[in-house]
C-alpha cells in the first residue's frame, strides 16, 4: 500500500500549511542574512595560475571570465583513464544546460577538472554535457582550490580587476546543495530524499544514502551522444 499522509479537511491543511510557512519564512531571512555575510567576506588575492581551455590553448584565470567581473567554478572530480566519473558531479553539471543569463549579472560559471582535455572532452560528449569545461592537469589551480587529483568537488566564486583575480567563497559537501536544484525538489515531495537518515512519518519508503542517485551512464543515456 502506498502511504500517504493523514487526510484532514481543507480548513485543517490550511493551517498547517501556514504553521509551516512561519518557519520557511524565518529560513528564507536566515538564508538572506547568510548571504549578507558571504558578499562581505575578505578576499585572497591569487597567483596567475593557467588552465587548459578547450580548444587546447593555454589561457590565464583571468581569461576564464570571459570579460565578467564574476566568475563561479564548479570543480570536477576526475579519475584519470575512467570511462564513468563521479556520478555525483556528472548529475550536477548535467543541471547547469544553460547559465548564460549570469552574463547579466556579469557572471560566468564553468567546470574545472584535473584531466586532461582529450579525455575531458570525450566524457563531456558521452555524458550529454553543455558546459564549458577548463582542465588544471598541469597547473595548481584545482588542488589550491579544494579539489585536487583524488580528492572531492567543491564550488568556488572569484572576482577579477583587470588581470588579477581575488577568491573570495567556496563551499563542498552539503554546503553545496544550495546551488544545485536537485535536494530543493526532492526536500518539497511528499516522501522527501526518502534516504535512512531523514525524519519522517511512519511507513514512509526509505532506502540507504545514494542508492537512487543516478549512475553516469544513466546519464548519458538520457542525455549523451547516444541517447535516443
Amino acid at each position: 500500500m502506498t502511504a500517504i499522509p493523514p487526510v484532514v479537511d481543507r480548513e485543517t491543511w490550511q493551517k498547517e500549511v501556514d504553521a509551516l510557512l512561519v518557519r520557511e519564512k524565518a529560513a528564507t531571512r536566515e538564508l538572506d542574512a547568510i548571504a549578507a555575510q558571504r558578499r562581505r567576506l575578505p578576499a585572497v588575492e591569487l597567483p596567475e595560475y593557467t588552465l587548459i581551455a578547450e580548444d587546447g590553448r593555454t589561457v590565464t584565470l583571468a581569461e576564464v571570465f570571459d570579460g565578467r567581473s564574476q566568475l563561479i567554478t564548479y570543480h570536477h572530480m576526475w579519475t584519470d583513464g575512467n570511462e564513468w566519473q563521479c556520478p555525483g558531479c556528472t548529475g550536477v553539471t548535467a543541471h547547469y544546460a544553460r547559465t548564460d543569463f549570469l552574463a547579466n549579472w556579469d557572471a560566468r560559471m564553468v567546470v574545472v577538472t584535473n584531466g586532461p582535455m582529450d579525455e575531458v572532452l570525450a566524457y563531456k560528449k558521452r555524458v550529454g554535457n553543455t558546459m564549458t569545461w577548463y582542465s588544471s592537469a598541469e597547473s595548481d589551480f584545482g588542488a589550491d582550490m579544494g579539489a585536487g587529483p583524488g580528492e572531492g568537488f567543491a564550488y568556488n566564486t572569484f572576482v577579477r580587476d583587470g588581470d588579477t583575480v581575488y577568491r573570495q567563497w567556496t563551499t563542498t559537501s552539503r554546503g553545496a546543495e544550495q546551488v544545485s536544484y536537485t535536494f530543493g525538489l526532492l526536500d518539497v515531495l511528499p516522501y522527501g530524499r526518502q534516504e535512512q537518515w531523514q525524519d519522517v512519518p511512519e511507513g514512509w519508503p526509505q532506502g540507504p544514502t545514494y542508492a537512487r542517485w543516478a549512475s553516469s551512464k544513466q546519464f548519458a543515456d538520457w542525455y549523451g551522444e547516444n541517447a535516443s
